[in-house]
This record gives structure tokens, C-alpha cells and sequence, in this order.
């Protein structure tokens, strides 16, 4: 299958049966066995938000037909079809895309149904705080996964331990929207520009690169391509991260989604989380755009719940608190914020940030 062309043209990616195999028993292991919390069983009702083109849906229905659980398939995007399938088909177990979640929890059918219970594993990117929030107060139990099309996919998946999820929900956030812990017989370290490993110390920033039984050995056609993502043996994600003493992977970006302003480096996602708090932003996205002083200034697509007065102002003074608190560096806050109706989407439901940076050429 293809990736998705998030910040290129899309690839072929190829798996043997050996290795789809692994994967999945990989998988099942890590979804059935996380600290005595086991998020699927076999008397689950699976229900996948994410196309089966995406990765195969994660590679998720597998584990469900291993494990002989119910499937409930919604087809194509409708948000109140699949809120009324979850009720009706008493769905316990799901997985999708942020940007699906949002749309489910603003459907209308979901203002009439209590979605307390539900199972939900988002990946693909990362959920902002604003829609985290969102979910914990509508009862749904989330966690995060993360994985590419290049590695089919599950690298890693958030452990929620008893302590934990014995804490209040608000000081459980940071934890549930980390990017979670290596699966069984995934090796995963982060490394600099010169492919030199650096220190878990959850401070020290570099690229995720990584060695498991069921990775891509290349793209097709394109062994150029396929030669450069496994430099030095290692599968190189393109992503920048950082991994905690206790093994815990925080993704901060996309190494190409990284703004580089005023000599540093900001991350879009961390701008994202910030600006989603805003009570009156149903969803946002943040780019690079050049600028000839600084290099890059961040730019903002947001979109305003419906009925609400938000000024481009008054979310520069939102995130001046988060200036002032020191949680991020002025430059963080983007100059433009255009106010729009929609974020154009990928084929999966990923915002698409490379057609919004070509829309600013």
C-alpha cells in the first residue's frame, strides 16, 4: 500500500505475511496486557475509525479476527452514522485519526448519546490538550499510539498504569497524550544530525529511529529512497522527539513540520495544543511560512466554534499567558491567525499541512 503523502509524494511500502504476522501478535500483546487495564479482548466490539487503505487500519482488524472479537465496519466517513453504530452495536473498542474524533464528538448525534466507556486509541498525530479534554469529559477512556505507514504501524502505545489513572483526570493529560513506550521486540532510540545516539533524559531532542521484526525494507521502485530510510541500519521516521529516563517517547514534530524562527526551534504541535485550549476553537493547524528576518514565523489556520466572536487578538493575548508562564518562547506566537470555515484534510484524515504551506507560496 501507499503512504499518505503527508510531507511528499506518496510511497509504496510492502510487508511480507512473516512479518504482518509478527506484528499482529505484537500488537495483540501490547493492547491485552497493559498493567491489568486490558484496553482488547475477545469479548470487545471493535469498530475502526481509520480506513482500511490506512495501514490496514493499523493493522488492528487482524488482532480482532486472531482474537475472534466483533467487528463493526462504518465504511466511509460519517460521523453520526458511526456514533450510531457505536450505540446500537454496543462498540467498545475504537481507534482513529484527531481530526475523526473531533468530528464525532461534535455530531449531532453524539449530543444525545453517552459515549462513556468507549475505548479510544488515536494516533496518526497528536490529539491537542483542547480535544483530549474534550473526550475525558464525555467518558471516553483514551490513549495515544504511534507508528507510519513504513513500519505497519504500532511502535509504540501509551501504558496507563494504576498510578496513573489514579490521579485526577487534568494531572493525567501530560501522561495520556505522551507518545507511549515501545511495543514488544521494537528497539527505538533517538539520535542527532550526525546519527550519534543521544541521552533519555526526556530533555535532549533528535530524530526516532528505529529496528522491529516487521518494518518496510524499502519503497518500491525507489531504492534510492528506500537506501536513505534505512541509513546506518536504522529506520528513520523523520520525526524529532525526545525519550524519558522511564522509556517514554514524546514526539515533538515532524522534522519538516519544525518551525525555525529567531534561532530556534518551535514546535507547530506544541503551538496546536496550546491554541485548542482556547474554549472557542473547535480546530486548528500551525505552519512555517518564510520570512526573510527570521528564517520562518509560525502561521495559524483556526476554526471558530460556530456562534462565537474570536479575533485573531485575542488568541495572540491566549498564548502570551503561555509566554509569561514560561512554557513557551515569544516566538512561539504566530503573527498571522487567519480565522477559516475548514482545514483541508488528507485521504485519512491527517490535516494537510504540505497543501496549506503550498497555499502560501
Amino acid at each position: 500500500f501507499y503512504t499518505t503523502g503527508t510531507t511528499g509524494n506518496p510511497k509504496g511500502v510492502y510487508f511480507s505475511h512473516r512479518q504482518l504476522v509478527l506484528h499482529t501478535l505484537s500488537t495483540a500483546m501490547t493492547l491485552g496486557s497493559l498493567d491489568g487495564l486490558a484496553v482488547f479482548r475477545s469479548d470487545d466490539v471493535y469498530m475502526p475509525m481509520t480506513p482500511m487503505f490506512h495501514v490496514h487500519a493499523w493493522g488492528v482488524p487482524y488482532v480482532a479476527t486472531m482474537m475472534g472479537a466483533k467487528q463493526v465496519y462504518p465504511g466511509r466517513y460519517d460521523p453520526n452514522f458511526m456514533v450510531k453504530l457505536f450505540r446500537e452495536e454496543k462498540v467498545s473498542f475504537s481507534h482513529g485519526v484527531p481530526a475523526v474524533l473531533q468530528m464525532i464528538l461534535t455530531s449531532e448525534e453524539a449530543k444525545t448519546t453517552d459515549l462513556n466507556g468507549w475505548k479510544m486509541m488515536t494516533g496518526g498525530s497528536a490529539p491537542t490538550l483542547g480535544l483530549a479534554n474534550e473526550m475525558a469529559e464525555r467518558g471516553i477512556h483514551f490513549f495515544t499510539a504511534y507508528g507510519m505507514s513504513e513500519t505497519c504501524p504500532i511502535l509504540t502505545v501509551r501504558y496507563l498504569n494504576k498510578e496513573i489513572r489514579d490521579l485526577p483526570m487534568k494531572e493525567q493529560m501530560p501522561a495520556r497524550i505522551c507518545t507511549g513506550i515501545a511495543a514488544p521486540m521494537v528497539d527505538l532510540k533517538i539520535v542527532d544530525l550526525d546519527g550519534n545516539d543521544l541521552p533519555h533524559d526526556g530533555e535532549q531532542m533528535g530524530e526516532v529511529v528505529v529496528r522491529a521484526p516487521w518494518l518496510t525494507q524499502g519503497y518500491l521502485k525507489e531504492p534510492e529512497k528506500g537506501q536513505e530510510l534505512w541509513e546506518g541500519g536504522w529506520l528513520h521516521t523523520g520525526d524529532v522527539g525526545s525519550i524519558a529516563p522511564d522509556n517514554v517517547l514524546q514526539i515533538k514534530d515532524r522534522i519538516k513540520d519544525v518551525i525555525k524562527t529567531g534561532g530556534e526551534w518551535v514546535s507547530s504541535l506544541e503551538i496546536e495544543s496550546l491554541i485548542s485550549l482556547h474554549p472557542d476553537v473547535v480546530e486548528v493547524a500551525v505552519i512555517g511560512v518564510p520570512d526573510e528576518r527570521w528564517d520562518e514565523r509560525p502561521l495559524a489556520k483556526v476554526v471558530v466554534a460556530q456562534g462565537a466572536e474570536l479575533t485573531p487578538e485575542t488568541l495572540k493575548t491566549h498564548l502570551q499567558t503561555y509566554v509569561d508562564s514560561g512554557r513557551i518562547n515569544k516566538w512561539a506566537i504566530p503573527e498571522v491567525i487567519d480565522l477559516v470555515g475548514e482545514i483541508p484534510k488528507t485521504s485519512v484524515g491527517k490535516i494537510n499541512k504540505k497543501l496549506l504551506r503550498a497555499s502560501q507560496e
